[in-house]
């Protein structure tokens, strides 16, 4: 099946709102015409950086550069002007689509949402030509140029199809950016390859989403928590047919609450941009809090202990998690030598997940080997467990475990924690003695908290992941 099958069928019925970015939307028919003309623009340019905002006008220079057979490279609109230079200067764009941004210098093209001439669609390009430029976030340095083949991004929407029973006869709701795998590449070119109509909420509010009337949701857990506060909201979902959570783990509370209120689980799955999804619980499968579930169709997985060993599947040993399958991408840009280290010698790409896996083939993902496992007193700990355990108790809205350095125990579990002031009642000193407590009793001694810190909020990125590192002490 070619990419963007779905765009490319011209006898499929045409639909108005094919496509909806908050009130602008667009039929099938439009979009494969404004795209068409965008990619006839385009003979011989190598990447397009786009001013990757939720508009139709995103929409379609990103699709028309994958008709075209361009890289196209998505850039946050609220990215700073070192990170802006970086992405151009590395990506090697040679056009930029958006609004005019400080430090841009290259040429300008335009978007016509309504072309006066009718282009023919181009000729379907290989599946080997780079789709996307996808950057990291950047967490240990600069950030990374993930390459990802035409190939790679059906395979993987097409695993998902098959997990999720994902077909056109779905419409799908999201509020994500559109500069990242699960806004863009899910939420969006998933939609074009499979047929689903898509509606961007503009702003990912409680609010807007029950207003969708969507039968797929996609959410981080950001967004679900805020859902999950707002009753009136969430009951509005109830007759959806999916609630998808993804790109940080989502907490059991909030798992458990939207269940209460939605009258279903919500759908965990795990992935990363250089593996787009290789891990989802299934439509018609167990869906159990806290876990990611079972690999799509064309991934494989395998958790390997310190010892380079395959962990035993018994839900409770923790190893380095490591994907293969065709949805993987052809490397970092320019960085041969860290694309390599990522790899094993016999052909895995090693995540830098923490993960556990039982009898049933269930994946739980326990964190980042950089600062979710925690080595203290001679035990191997993961934060995940005991943010999990944490968030039980009424008072805390929010937390992040990380282990700091300890001359005695090697590491001391640290926990950053918001409180609700409304559950709150006495002293802190008294509050952060009965959370140490809690876990102490509900997991183990062993695994306590050393320390409870009270923050207003924790550091995120744009798609509502943690920053821990910025929560670690700096070296003198």
């Amino acid at each position: 099946m070619t990419f963007l099958a779905a765009l490319r069928d011209t006898t499929r019925p045409d639909d108005p709102q094919a496509v909806q970015i908050d009130q602008d939307a667009m039929s099938w028919s439009e979009l494969r015409g404004a795209a068409s003309a965008f990619a006839a623009t385009l003979d011989g340019a190598g990447p397009v950086a786009v001013n990757a905002d939720p508009s139709l006008t995103t929409v379609v220079a990103v699709t028309g550069c994958l008709l075209a057979g361009v890289p196209v490279v998505p850039v946050a609109p609220d990215s700073g002007p070192a990170e802006l230079a970086h992405l151009v200067r590395d990506s090697g764009a040679t056009s930029w689509v958006g609004g005019l941004r400080d430090g841009i210098d290259l040429p300008v093209r335009t978007v016509d949402l309504r072309p006066s001439a009718e282009v023919p669609l181009p000729a379907p390009v290989d599946e080997s030509v780079v789709a996307t430029i996808l950057y990291t976030s950047g967490t240990t340095g600069a950030p990374k140029g993930v390459l990802m083949s035409q190939g790679a991004l059906r395979a993987g929407i097409e695993g998902l199809a098959e997990a999720w029973g994902w077909t056109d006869a779905d419409t799908v709701a999201h509020g994500l950016p559109l500069f990242h795998t699960h806004g863009l590449v899910l939420g969006v070119l998933g939609s074009l390859h499979l047929g689903s109509r898509v509606l961007h909420t503009g702003k990912p509010t409680p609010e807007r989403y029950a207003a969708a009337g969507a039968s797929m949701y996609f959410g981080v857990p950001t967004i679900w928590g805020r859902i999950a506060r707002d009753p009136e909201s969430a009951r509005q979902l109830s007759s959806a047919r999916l609630l998808v959570s993804g790109s940080a783990p989502l907490p059991v509370p909030v798992f458990e609450r939207l269940r209460e209120l939605t009258g279903q689980s919500p759908l965990e799955r795990y992935g990363m941009t250089e593996t787009l999804l290789t891990l989802s619980t299934r439509a018609d499968g167990e869906r159990r809090p806290g876990w990611v579930g079972l690999p799509v169709a064309g991934a494989e997985t395998r958790i390997r202990g310190e010892d380079g060993e395959v962990a035993p599947h018994d839900g409770e040993t923790v190893g380095r998690l490591e994907v293969r399958g065709s949805m993987l991408f052809d490397g970092y840009l320019g960085l041969p030598e860290v694309t390599a280290a990522t790899m094993t010698d016999d052909g895995w790409f090693v995540t830098g997940d923490l993960a556990v896996v039982d009898a049933e083939g269930f994946h739980r993902i326990v964190g980042r080997e950089s600062v979710d496992l925690i080595k203290s007193g001679g035990y191997r700990i993961g934060a995940g467990e005991i943010e999990t355990s944490l968030l039980d108790r009424p008072e805390v809205l929010e937390v992040a475990v990380v282990g700091e350095p300890d001359e005695d125990l090697g590491q001391r579990i640290v926990a950053h924690v918001v409180i609700d002031p409304a559950a709150v009642d006495g002293a802190s000193d008294a509050l952060a003695q009965i959370l140490v407590d809690h876990v102490a009793e509900d997991l183990s001694w062993h695994k306590r908290p050393r320390e409870i810190r009270f923050v207003a909020s924790l550091p995120r990125n744009h798609m509502g992941k943690i920053q821990k590192k910025q929560l670690l002490p700096t070296a003198p």
